[in-house]
Formats: C-alpha cells, structure tokens, sequence
C-alpha cells in the first residue's frame, strides 16, 4: 500500500511538470517557432536521422500551427489525466509514445552524435517516468480510477 501512495504522489507531480510544458506549449512563441525548432535539429546528425527530421518537417510545414495546438492539447490532456489520475493506463501509454516521438523528432534523438552534445535530451526521461507509473501501478492510489473502479 505504502508504494501505491508513492507512484501516485510520483504520478501527480509528474503530471504538474507536463502542466508546464503544456503551458509553454500554448504561448504564441511555440507555434511561431514550430518549424524552426525541428529544422534546428537536422544539422550534425547522421544521415537517418536527417530523414527522420526531414520527413517531420515537411508533415508539420503543412500547417505549422494546426501540429503547434495538437501538441498543446496532447500535452494538457496528459497532465490533467496524470494529475486526477483519469484513464491513467492508456494515458501513460500514449504519453510513452508521445515523449519518444518528441524525442526522436524536437530532440532529434537526443543529439548524442553533436560534437559538443552534453546530454540525451529529456523526452527520453519522461517515458521512462511513464514507463514507471505504468509498472507502478500508479492510478491505484489518489485517483479517480481508483474511486471508478470501487465501485
């Protein structure tokens, strides 16, 4: 019982912290920036890398503030689901798929292969979280999933 608390505590500050990306997702420097901050991260990268970016750049560039507010709401979705623990297995799935595609496209792998590259990026590190919540078990405690369920 005493680890379900843990995970829950874990799982609603989590969500606290995708609360704030997802407030700076909402600014209007976001959705202005959007394209330059992925075409930022072709430079230096290996070849399949590039590609992966490229391929991304041209889907976003199709309407850059349409992808700017899809991403706003994902990410405001996944901190009010984590934060009252509602639907929190298959929103800690999706957010696991979420943070690796952010990390894999705005991070571009974490940029481990630029010269002067200091560390991985943090995307990565939020689906591990999510990956721990989700073994955790992290809606059993403090969570409307878990009044949903008792009854």
């Amino acid at each position: 019982m005493k680890s379900e608390k843990g995970f829950a505590l874990l799982r609603i500050v989590f969500g606290g912290v995708w609360a704030i990306d997802a407030y700076f997702k909402w600014l209007p420097g976001f959705r202005n920036g959007l394209v330059a901050m992925i075409a930022s991260m072709i430079s230096g990268q290996p070849t399949w890398i590039q590609s992966w970016i490229h391929l991304w750049l041209r889907i976003v560039s199709i309407n850059p503030s349409l992808f700017a507010v899809l991403i706003a709401v994902i990410e405001t979705i996944i901190a009010l689901s984590l934060i009252f623990g509602l639907f929190t297995r298959p929103i800690l799935i999706g957010s696991i798929i979420f943070s690796v595609l952010i990390w894999s496209i705005a991070e571009g792998f974490g940029g481990p292969y630029i010269a002067g590259s200091t560390d991985i990026g943090c995307a990565i590190i939020y689906a591990f979280v999510g990956m721990a919540l989700l073994l955790g078990q992290s809606w059993k405690a403090y969570s409307l999933d878990s009044l949903y369920s008792k009854s």
